[in-house]
């Protein structure tokens, strides 16, 4: 009886019927996980070109004179640069600052990041006239849905990652006819 039994053992150790998934159980959470991670930063990064790209193209309507002209203010301009965004972008996590200096050298970058929260309580939009200096910064809280591997890439205490665009440049010298600030 103990000789079947211990046959019987012998033959099941050897049998290997199902260990494709025994292995495949073993490796598919982790892999997962990085393949969900991997697509979340991807997702991230390419949201930030994005930003950067309705932000150049938004600031283009100050440097050209179109925003002085229409008379712009903070939401017609916040409007214009949604109008460059895909829909899955939410106007409650844009914020915007536009601001004219004398020089290029007369601004000072400070970090809207103060212990893990976003201020963008003193921002403020300008509306610039011909041959001013104008510093466009556009911000946005992407959301990031977790934290893979103890690797968290959020950098704001509510779990989202600060996307930025900035543009610097003098407006050109276009007639000041119509608009105004």
């Amino acid at each position: 009886m103990k000789r079947r039994a211990f046959k019987g053992f012998r033959r099941a150790c050897r049998d290997e019927s199902g260990v494709t998934a025994i292995e495949f159980a073993m490796v598919a959470v982790p892999f997962f996980a990085l393949i969900v991670g991997i697509v979340e930063i991807g997702l991230m990064f390419f949201a930030g070109r994005i930003l950067d790209n309705a932000t150049a193209d938004a600031a283009r309507l100050i440097r050209t004179g179109q925003a002085y002209v229409q008379n712009f203010d903070a939401a017609a301009f916040r409007t214009s640069v949604m109008s460059e965004l895909p829909g899955f972008f939410t106007n409650d996590r844009l914020a915007i600052d536009v601001r004219t200096f004398e020089t290029f050298g007369s601004f000072n970058w400070e970090s809207p990041v103060a212990d893990g929260k976003f201020e963008s309580d003193d921002f403020t939009y300008v509306n610039a006239g011909p041959s001013e200096v104008v510093v466009v910064r556009v911000f946005y809280r992407w959301p990031f849905v977790g934290s893979y591997m103890r690797i968290n890439f959020a950098d704001l205490d509510d779990g989202s990652r600060l996307l930025g665009a900035v543009q610097v440049f003098r407006t050109e010298p276009f007639p000041e006819s119509s608009g105004g600030s």
